[in-house]
Formats: C-alpha cells, structure tokens, sequence
C-alpha cells in the first residue's frame, strides 16, 4: 500500500513542473517579424487603354485616267518612291492617234481664219465705198469671229487630248513606300474597269492611329483633356502624350500626341473617333496594323497606393493587415479603384497615408496579435520609377 500512495504522489508532481516549463517557455518568446510597407500617397495619373489601327500620314490610291492596256510597271514592289516617279505605262497609241486628229482640226481651224480675216480685209473697204452692202460687211465680221471660235475649240480639243495622252503615264504623287500591283502588263485598265486602284503609295513616317472612344468615355476624357488645356480642346487639337502598345505587347519607344477628336459621334455604334499620330523614323510601323493607344484619362490627387500583393480578395471584398501604432495587427476592409503599374493597386477607402500594411507572409498573422513591423523598401514603387523616369 505504501508503494501505490508514493506512485499516487509522484505524478501529479511530476505533472506541474513539466506544464511550469512550458509556460515559462512560452512566455519567453519576441513578438514574430512582420515585413510591412507604409501606405504611399501621391497624385496617380489613370490610363486607359483603346484598341486602334494604323493608318499612314498620306495613304493615296494610284488610279488609271484613262482606258487601255497596261505597257509596262516601273517600280519594285514595296520599296521607296519619290515623287514624280513614273509607275506605271498605258498604251499610248489611240490617244497619240487623238492628238493627231486634234492638231488636224487645229491646222484646219487656222486655215479658215486666215480666209475669214481675208476676206474681212478686202470687204471693208468696199463697205466704206458703198461698193458693198452693208450685210455684207456683218456676214464678214461673223464669218470672221466664228473662224476665230473655231480655233480656241480646236485648241481646248488639242489641250484635252495632251492631257489624256499625258495619263498614259501614271506617276507617284508623293514620297513614300509603295505597296503590291494589282495590276500587271496585259491588264485592262482605267475608269469603270474591275483593277480601278493600280496600287498604293503611303507617307510613313509618321503614322496615325485611329481608335473610337463610346460615348460616354469621351465624355470623361473630354471634360478633363478641357480642366488640363482648354483652349486646345476648344481648337479641336487636344495634342496629349499617348503610349502605343503593339500587337505583341511591346511598348512602341516613340511617344504619340492626340491628333483630332472628329466632329460627330456616329449615331449607329454610339462611338466617336480619335485620331493619334507617332513618329516612325525606323519605318517600323506600316498601315493596316492593330495597335492598342494608351493615355491618361484623369489625374487623382492626393491618391494612395499600396503593393496588389498586400491585397486579400474575396467575392469582390478587398481586405489588408494593418499594424497599428502598439504593433497589433489590425483585419481592415478597404476599396478600390483599379490595379496601377501591374503591381500596386489605388485606394479609395479605408487606409490612412502612412499606416503600415503586412506585406509577406499574410497567412501567418491574425487579427490582434502583436508583431515586429519590419518596414520594406520598394525599391519599384511608382515614385521611385517616376524619379528615375
């Protein structure tokens, strides 16, 4: 008996020390290290994108003038052409045929007024003599002053003719890059005919982006393209910096400057169009590309930033750890108004400028526990980028 009343003892004793030490252990430990930035107030510009294409500064069709078959092309297909450069040949011959027939009626016309004014020349004066009548005299001058008539149409016909023999020879009317022929030697071509455009020559460099806004978007734009510069929006010439954002996703190194906002919004889609120009000195970019125009829409200021990966969200719910002055961790529910530079996202509600949110290890901390806020540098947050900008 003696020996079961000891056991009896022992234990619970043995008992208290162990669960003393453990208290004793716990009570030991520091509060946990706690990475966390501080909350990032400045005035955020908004940018938003739109989808565009691309078109040259001057885009002009090369058409056939007149009616015939092509002779010859005189260019290499999608390289440079000067101005005056002569492109394409139509057979010359029906209208060297028509300046033929034309310097006919022309030397004909001539003839007969020299005949006319002869014969006034010897009419006068036998009209001053009363050796002719008076009729006479009248039906000269008239012969006269038709044969005169004749002569001016015969020239205007000469004229027309030199100007359509002058077609036969197609010339580019500008300096810039000419596309693919449509049409080959052989081919019929000219007005009312299948092939009507021969080719097409475009001035790129510098390039216009053309992109449609709804309505209710331009709106938004247009009042504050009038807070920020209101006599250019009044003169139809809002020329803001704008990105463009190619198909591949890389940012085009030239910055754009809006070009005009046209003069109606089309009634059937409810959008009105912008036009954006870009240098292109690199001749780069060609029209008909698809690019995405990226610009600021409105300034917000006083605006307060914090890094997306601080961020909690939750069926629309956005939620933060914050550390509060005593170093107790805070559960806040904040709004917000868009994500900013990929990796932060603006505010609206429910964070101060200054307060430190839990930057990592979100899944360790828990509301009302007390922790060590270690303060992270963001060596890429948006004032950082912007001063090395």
């Amino acid at each position: 008996m003696k020996r079961k009343y000891l056991v009896f003892v022992l234990i619970p004793v043995f008992t208290l020390m162990i669960t003393g030490c453990k208290e004793k252990s716990a009570g030991a430990l520091p509060p946990p290290n706690v990475q966390v930035v501080e909350v990032i107030q400045q005035d955020i510009p908004l940018l938003e994108e739109f989808v565009g294409q691309t078109y040259g500064l001057f885009d002009i069709s090369i058409q056939a003038r007149v009616d015939g078959f092509l002779e010859g092309i005189h260019f290499e297909e999608g390289r440079r052409v000067r101005k005056g450069q002569l492109l394409y040949t139509i057979d010359p011959e029906p209208y060297e045929a028509k300046v033929a027939g034309a310097l006919g009626i022309l030397a004909e016309a001539n003839t007969q007024l020299v005949k006319a004014k002869s014969d006034l020349e010897r009419i006068r004066p036998l009209a001053e003599q009363n050796a002719v009548s008076q009729s006479d005299l009248d039906a000269a001058v008239a012969q006269r002053d038709a044969a005169i008539g004749a002569v001016d149409a015969a020239k205007a016909n000469l004229e027309s003719a030199n100007i359509e023999l002058g077609y036969t020879k197609v010339y580019s009317p500008i300096n810039g890059i000419i596309g693919k022929t449509e049409v080959y030697p052989g081919d019929y071509v000219g007005r009312g005919i299948t092939n009507v455009v021969l080719n097409e020559v475009s001035r790129i460099d510098t390039i216009l982006v053309n992109f449609h806004l709804p309505e209710e978007k331009y709106l938004e734009i247009a009042r504050f393209l009038s807070q920020v510069d209101p006599d250019a929006v009044r003169e139809n010439q809002p020329a803001r910096a704008l990105t463009l954002i190619l198909s591949d996703g890389s940012v085009y190194p030239e910055e754009g400057k809006l070009r005009f906002i046209n003069r109606q919004v089309n009634a059937t889609t409810g959008t009105i169009m912008l036009q954006a120009s870009f240098p292109n000195p690199d001749l780069i970019l060609r029209p008909g590309q698809f690019a995405k125009v990226q610009g600021v829409i409105q300034i917000i200021q006083g605006g307060l930033l914090i890094p997306q990966r601080c961020v909690q969200e939750m069926q629309g719910n956005y939620n933060v750890f914050v550390v509060n002055e005593n170093n107790e961790v805070e559960f806040r529910k904040i709004e917000v108004v868009s994500s900013y530079e990929t990796s932060f996202m603006i505010v609206s509600s429910g964070l101060a400028p200054g307060e430190r949110v839990v930057y990592e290890g979100l899944q360790k901390v828990r509301s009302g526990a007390i922790v060590n806020p270690v303060i992270e540098d963001l060596s890429n947050s948006p004032s950082e980028n912007q001063d090395n900008g």
